[in-house]
């Protein structure tokens, strides 16, 4: 009799949940059809503080956030994403339509251990492509920006294991001189800070569903290329 088929997938681990099971990550064979909603259980076994962490807990499969009943496949890499807010304090990735500050997000990381505390303020310039800018425009999908600035927090912390990051991002009308996003970055060491930052920045302005609509005194366009194309031509 032939056996059922089965795969192979890597599960990895973070924070409170690493510590709680004392291992970053491991591979497991699991039948095929395994959803993902079925490996929390296997891996935990019944103590009640798994049982409470797991209703507040975010899912990923090869870097996307997905449902209980995403069905594995082989190869695939799990993550279990503890809380990342720090309770119900502030967020350390978040949309706003406040006013941010800089202070305020580097509290968020700071601790004693940190040696260096890397922070990164993009604010509204005035000139834009040879022309006046009076205003920008920032438009978000807020849930999924805010779960994508995550995304970016789980990759630092693989590059950089001692950082802690956060990430505040507004969105609205904003006029020159604004701020419009705040990094900071928290590490033992100021290059791995500087570093972490950067790789931030660039990746916000890879997967983060936010878009701006650049206001010039003479129109507006929304920025990227295509974008901005259609927009120009439609003028």
């Amino acid at each position: 009799m032939s056996s059922s088929p089965s795969i192979t997938i890597t599960v990895r681990y973070f924070a409170i949940l690493r510590d709680l099971l004392g291992k970053g990550e491991e591979r497991l064979t699991v039948p095929d059809g395994t959803t993902v909603g079925a490996i929390y259980p296997m891996v935990t076994g019944d103590d009640p503080r798994y049982g409470r962490l797991r209703r507040s807990m975010m899912l990923m499969v090869n870097h996307d956030y997905v449902e209980d009943d995403r069905e594995l496949r082989d190869g695939d890499e799990l993550a279990f994403i503890p809380p990342v807010s720090g309770g119900h304090g502030p967020k350390l990735f978040a949309m706003t339509t406040a006013p941010l500050d800089p202070r305020a997000v580097e509290e968020l990381v700071a601790a004693d251990d940190a040696g260096a505390i890397v922070t990164f303020t993009g604010t509204v310039r005035d000139h834009a492509r040879g022309r006046e800018v009076v205003a920008l425009d920032y438009e978000a999908y807020e849930p999924a920006a805010e779960k994508q600035m995550a995304v970016i927090g789980v990759e630092v912390v693989e590059r950089w294991p001692a950082m802690r990051i956060a990430i505040h991002h507004r969105h609205g009308y904003l006029e020159p001189g604004i701020a419009s996003v705040v990094i900071a970055c928290a590490s033992p060491h100021r290059a791995e800070a500087f570093a972490a930052t950067a790789y931030a920045i660039d990746r916000i302005k890879q997967i983060v569903p936010i878009w701006k609509k650049e206001h010039y005194v003479d129109g507006a366009v929304w920025v990227g290329s295509e974008a901005e194309y259609q927009a120009e031509i439609g003028r």
